[in-house]
């Protein structure tokens, strides 16, 4: 496993809003008294998202402290799970999936167009600061290969073209329709469903 990169900018304090507030309280209410560690990856993914995508040495400190928890501990969880960027990655982090089944698909004509137009290297911010890239491990969508999952959403049966087309849109600050750009639903095959053909919503 690579070290992840830790910002070397970092904000002084971090504090959740009124609302993330009220959602790291009920998440901590699922647990007994005595286990509120139990949240702390409920409570370190509210404080990336309302971060910007990314996660301060201040946010670290904040859980420790809301959980009772040692910082250390707190940060092994946020340097270990993959989900979690120490670095800024933009308002739109894209992850390319380059595992097998969409290597074989022309994952890496995914990650040329992020080259081409986001930037000449993984994990580094494009020039209006907007979006960065990553490539990942198998993000469970092989069949609809190759995709990239933005943010929260997956694109699925990609090509250069479509591809091209959605980085475009992200750096003009606009977010595209996610999904199969053949619009197929969940894993249907590309020629359409072939059994349950007479059950309706199957």
């Amino acid at each position: 496993m690579s070290l992840k990169k830790i910002s070397k900018q970092q904000p002084e304090t971090f504090k959740f809003s009124e609302e993330n507030l009220k959602k790291a309280d009920s998440e901590i209410k699922k647990y007994p008294k005595n286990k509120k560690a139990s949240a702390v990856l409920s409570l370190l993914y509210l404080v990336q998202n309302q971060n910007n995508n990314w996660i301060p040495l201040a946010g670290i400190k904040y859980v420790s402290k809301f959980l009772d928890m040692p910082y250390i501990k707190v940060y092994e969880v946020a340097t270990f799970y993959s989900m979690f960027n120490l670095s800024p990655v933009g308002k739109y982090f894209v992850q390319v999936c380059t595992t097998t089944p969409c290597m074989i698909r022309g994952a890496k004509k995914i990650t040329d167009m992020c080259k081409k137009h986001i930037s000449e290297n993984d994990n580094e911010l494009s020039k209006n600061g907007l979006c960065s890239w990553t490539e990942v491990e198998c993000l469970g969508a092989c069949v609809n290969a190759p995709m990239m999952q933005i943010n929260k959403d997956y694109f699925e049966d990609l090509d250069e073209q479509e591809t091209e087309k959605i980085i475009l849109k992200l750096l003009k600050d606009e977010f595209p329709e996610a999904g199969s750009v053949k619009n197929r639903k969940n894993n249907a095959p590309e020629s359409g469903k072939t059994t349950l053909l007479g059950v309706k919503n199957a």
